[in-house]
């Protein structure tokens, strides 16, 4: 399966990253990394790019990583679209008190507008 994965430097996109490698590397996924411009994280892109290629170099997973400029979320579709990807996966999703899912901007977007499946990981 060829995966992109979205990652903003949020807790949450971590979260993915570690759950979508563990997948690639049991599944043998052909997985893409797009590091995106989060302005809700402390983690400047360079953190996260270092983090992304410290968990690839851990888990054995050779793994394209580029940096994705402008709206992240209409930037990730345009590319699982137009690159023919058959899934993107993103963090997202935390839960509130009541029990409700709240959704960042990019992963709503992502998930409202996106063509292929989505995996959305809490």
């Amino acid at each position: 399966m060829k995966v992109l994965l979205g990652i903003g430097g949020s807790d949450d996109s971590l979260r993915a990253l570690e759950d979508t490698v563990e997948r690639a590397k049991a599944a043998g996924d052909d997985l893409t990394v797009a590091v995106v411009e989060n302005p809700r994280s402390e983690r400047s892109p360079e953190e996260v790019d270092d983090r992304v290629r410290t968990v690839l170099a851990d888990a054995g997973i050779d793994a394209a990583v580029r940096h994705v400029e402008g709206n992240a979320g209409s930037q990730l579709v345009a590319i699982a679209e137009e690159e023919g990807f058959d899934m993107i996966a993103i963090g997202g999703g935390e839960t509130s008190p009541m029990g409700k899912i709240n959704l960042g901007s990019i992963a709503q977007f992502v998930l409202l507008n996106s063509h292929v499946s989505v995996k959305l990981v809490r």
